[in-house]
This record gives C-alpha cells, structure tokens and sequence, in this order.
C-alpha cells in the first residue's frame, strides 16, 4: 500500500492538525501511467481512534494497512486529541472536531484523492472514544456511510449514567460546559442514545455493527446498551469475544469482522507483494 502522512492547518481546528491516509498500491505489473491515471474512485473507511490516542494509532498497533490492501480500501485516520470527536468551542480558540470530518476533512479527501463521495463506499470505525465518535458521526449524518463499526463502546444514557457509572460521568460530563445548560447538552448531537431512539425505525441509519470484549471494563455498558437496542427493535449487529479485554489485540481482531460486515471480503484485490 501506499502511505500518505499529511500535516495541514485546519480551519475547524485552529491549527496545524496530521492525518494518516493508506491508499490502494499499483499492482506489480500494472502499467503506471495506465493506473494512475485511470480516475478510479476507492472506498473509503474513516478510521478513529481511542482516547490518548492519535492518527498513527492504528497503523502502529494493528494490520489494518495489511487489510486494506487485501480490500483495495483506502483508509483515513485522523488525529481527534480527547475531544470525543465533538465540537469544544470553549478550548483554545476553538477546536470544532465534530465539524472538521464533513466540513474539512471529507472535501479534502474526495477533492485530492481518488475516493469516491458515494454514501455505499463509505464506511466509518473506530474504538472506546472512536467508537463513541462513530456513533456520533454516523447516527447525525447516516447519509454519509452504508454501515458504521463500533468497537468497545456503546451510546450511553446520560440521564442514568451519573447514577450507574459516575466515573465516566464525570469525565463526559466536561463536555456539558460547551452548551448552555444540560438541557441544550441532551439535546445536541453527542447524545447518541436519544438520537438512535429517535432513528431506530426510519431507516435512516447505516447498518451497524457492535463489537466488544466479554472482559472489557466497558461490557456491562455495553449490555445495557444491547439490551435497549433489543427493547426499541434497533436493527443492529452485536458480537461479544471471550478473553479479550479493552486491547489492541481485540480491535485488530474487531476490525477484521467490520470489514467483512461492511461486505469488503471480496479476493484478488490490492497488490500482494
């Protein structure tokens, strides 16, 4: 594959942000000029990482260049700091990561690069904070994905959660001060177990997937979560691993299913050296 390590300055951030970008390698005997000149669109997997995480994260720590090549799939992983892939207006002199996907990143993405635009080639994952960005990402914009991964996360009720895990709570609830007041936090896009109600039978959302480890600190969140979603008819795909814990082990493994979830299991594609 080939590796694209882009540093530019983002409007929607307020500086100089890095993004990692794997895109499909000229097959070995391909004519050049032919290949790259062909104005092929790839598919396109938007790719999150975790808290205390970057853009290399994934390329450091798992084989998704490997998996990308075997799908032919180009792949974007963008640096999010520990913002939860939300907008926080109140830090520095603002830092808009929730607008940066659609209103920077994307148009940079399709305009350089050989990615298709099309809602059926875009996919989106990501693990813990990423997959919370997923959710967030995916159930505000559904138009622009056919299917979304969430690994070792789940949406969260933010009316019970101050009860059942005040822990977490108190470290979501910093994000509250970039609203008005709770009411306008509950009603905005971060609160992804609303949003989800409210979609779960319009056919609106991508088809999803949720992934996690029967040994992560995260499970029981997640079963409450999957248990909802059973109780509101959510048409959604869970899977649960024994032995695994919240590691790098399990999301290399976790992203190889989304992958064929997301139908991208097709042989012969990329280059094989």
């Amino acid at each position: 594959m080939a590796l694209l390590n882009l540093n530019f300055q983002s409007e929607y951030l307020g500086g100089n942000t890095e993004i990692t970008v794997i895109l499909p390698d000229k097959p070995w005997k391909a004519d050049a000029k032919a290949f790259y000149g062909s104005g092929k669109k790839y598919k396109v997997l938007w790719l999150l990482h975790g808290t205390f995480g970057d853009h290399t994260d994934w390329l450091r720590k798992s084989n998704i260049e490997l998996y990308a090549c075997e799908k032919d799939l180009i792949v974007v992983c963008p640096s999010g700091m520990n913002a939860n892939y939300a907008n926080w207006p109140i830090f520095g002199t603002g830092y808009a990561m929730y607008d940066f996907l659609f209103e920077e990143l994307m148009p940079l993405i399709y305009g350089w690069l050989p990615a298709s635009d099309k809602r059926e080639d875009n996919f989106i994952a990501g693990l813990s904070m990423g997959g919370r960005g997923t959710c967030v990402y995916a159930f505000n914009h559904p138009e622009k994905f056919a299917a979304a991964a969430i690994l070792s996360a789940s949406p969260r009720n933010f009316e019970t959660m101050p009860e059942k895990e005040p822990s977490m709570w108190e470290r979501m609830s910093k994000s509250v001060a970039n609203y008005k007041d709770m009411d306008d936090f509950l009603g905005s896009v971060e609160n992804t177990w609303k949003i989800v109600t409210d979609k779960a039978h319009t056919g609106e959302l991508p088809r999803l997937y949720f992934a996690c480890g029967e040994d992560d600190m995260l499970y029981p969140s997640f079963l409450d979560f999957k248990a909802y979603a059973e109780e509101i008819g959510l048409d959604a795909t869970f899977e649960t691993t024994p032995g695994f814990k919240h590691e790098w082990r399990f999301w290399d493994l976790a992203i190889q299913k989304a992958l064929q979830f997301f139908g991208l299991d097709e042989d012969g594609a990329g280059n094989p050296y």
